[in-house]
């Protein structure tokens, strides 16, 4: 975990610290004693047992949830804003940190090809969805929020703390929001906001996007996209066409979402809204009587629904994208490509042997996949002891309920004896994940070949 770049991390934040010191000497001297100090150690020491009660989420054998550890320049330059503490609130709170955060979210602006906006971080997808839902309800009040089924299930909860009509409409075989469906929907009348997923949180599917904004071109309904977890993609060199062709129509969109805490190689919690037209601006008017006076600037308060949010976490997403830039074919990009392909790596090793069935191709990073059995409901018993014997190996990943519709059952010769399935899934969002597939597979191999009622190979 304490590699050795890690330990000389500690000796670039100690100078980077004394950089720091060295502009606020104009001060008079404050005492150094801390009464807390004998007991400082005991009780870090203690934290550091507690935190020892976790998962390895650092390492490749953890593939289950969306867990990416930050990049250490983001852990650095986080640390290093923390003895500021600055509050990107309000200017008077974080003045330097205000300004890197503009900065860095008109660079993930400029990613989708916009060159104005509005947006801004918060603490993640939800709190960035909230805002994006909350703006489409002003610009259509009364009218329905549509989403697909797949899509995150916060979006049905925030559409009702919003008090604005939710529907979740099916999805083809591919986890995609189907596009015949949306037909219907929008032929029944008061669709005021589609809500289009690049990649989803189950299967990392992306909806059709080009068909949706060909449906928006007639019915003139706005469409929010929510790329929380797949945004970045549209850097890397190795998607599908389709996959492609909706990345490249993304800037179309009226709203994104996009967590800089999944892909971005941040801590949490980091999210960021953006809206195509900065004239949305006005909806989030309001007074305040002490805040915003040290400045006739923008004040990033003014443009979001939270109030005091962490200036460390702009800090630390300034310094990620200063090190590594947000453009095709750089090193940040080469990372999302490895992901990629070892997610492919990893499907084709499953897909050619018979004791598993896998879903549609991964269009992200994500796999799901589930092992052979006589019945569906035999299938997810068998997904639940291949998760535990995998533990035990130190292979963690995750369970997922799907609709059985997403596995060709039939071919498979399983019957159906119900229309959800417990599955298996991985998120290989580490890019040394690609170099992990083959012990990540005789892991799988060894768990599957445990159980007694297990096909043979």
């Amino acid at each position: 975990m304490l590699t050795d770049s890690e330990t000389e991390s500690l000796r670039i934040l100690q100078k980077a610290f004394q950089r720091l010191q060295s502009g606020l000497t104009d001060l008079p001297a404050l005492p150094s004693s801390d009464p807390n100090g004998p007991d400082l150690e005991r009780v870090l020491l203690e934290t550091a047992d507690r935190l020892r009660d976790n998962y390895p989420y650092f390492h490749p054998l953890y593939a289950g949830q969306m867990l990416k550890p930050p990049h250490r320049v983001a852990r650095l330059a986080y640390a290093l804003a923390q003895w500021i503490n600055p509050n990107n609130h309000a200017l008077d709170g974080g003045r330097a940190s205000s300004a890197m955060e503009k900065e860095a979210v008109a660079e993930l602006a400029r990613m989708f090809g916009w060159q104005t906006h509005l947006g801004h971080l918060c603490s993640g997808g939800t709190m960035a969805n909230l805002e994006a839902l909350w703006i489409a309800g002003q610009l259509a009040p009364g009218k329905k929020i549509v989403a697909s089924q797949q899509a995150h299930y916060t979006h049905r909860r925030l559409s009702e703390v919003l008090k604005l009509e939710f529907e979740a409409v099916p999805c083809d075989r591919n986890g995609r929001l189907d596009v015949a469906a949306l037909k219907d929907s929008l032929d029944q009348g008061n669709v005021g906001t589609v809500v289009a997923t690049l990649g989803t949180t189950a299967t990392g599917s992306l909806d059709p996007l080009p068909e949706i904004l060909e449906l928006r071109a007639r019915h003139g309904f706005r469409v929010h996209a929510d790329a929380a977890y797949g945004g970045y993609f549209g850097l890397a060199s190795n998607l599908g066409p389709e996959t492609r062709r909706a990345f490249h129509r993304l800037g179309e969109a009226d709203s994104i979402v996009i967590d800089p805490h999944k892909h971005g190689l941040q801590p949490y919690g980091c999210g960021c809204v953006l809206f195509r037209d900065p004239s949305v601006g006005r909806f989030y008017a309001h007074d305040s009587p002490y805040t915003y006076f040290t400045s006739e600037e923008m004040h990033l308060g003014e443009i979001g629904l939270e109030c005091s949010r962490p200036g460390a976490a702009a800090v630390a997403l300034w310094s990620t994208q200063k090190l590594l830039p947000l453009v095709r074919g750089g090193p940040f990009a080469a990372l999302l490509g490895q992901c990629r392909a070892a997610a492919l790596a990893l499907f084709e090793k499953l897909r050619g042997d018979d004791r598993w069935l896998t879903a549609f191709a991964p269009e992200l990073d994500i796999v799901v996949w589930l092992p052979r059995a006589p019945r569906v409901s035999e299938v997810s018993n068998l997904s639940r002891q291949i998760f535990a014997e995998a533990a035990r190996e130190n292979l963690h990943l995750a369970l997922a309920s799907l609709p059985v519709d997403f596995f060709d059952v039939s071919a498979a010769k399983i019957e159906r004896d119900a229309e959800t399935v417990t599955c298996l899934r991985s998120a290989l969002m580490k890019p040394e994940h690609a170099d992990w597939v083959e012990r990540i597979y005789e892991i799988l191999d060894r768990a599957i070949s445990k159980l007694p009622s297990s096909p043979p190979n």
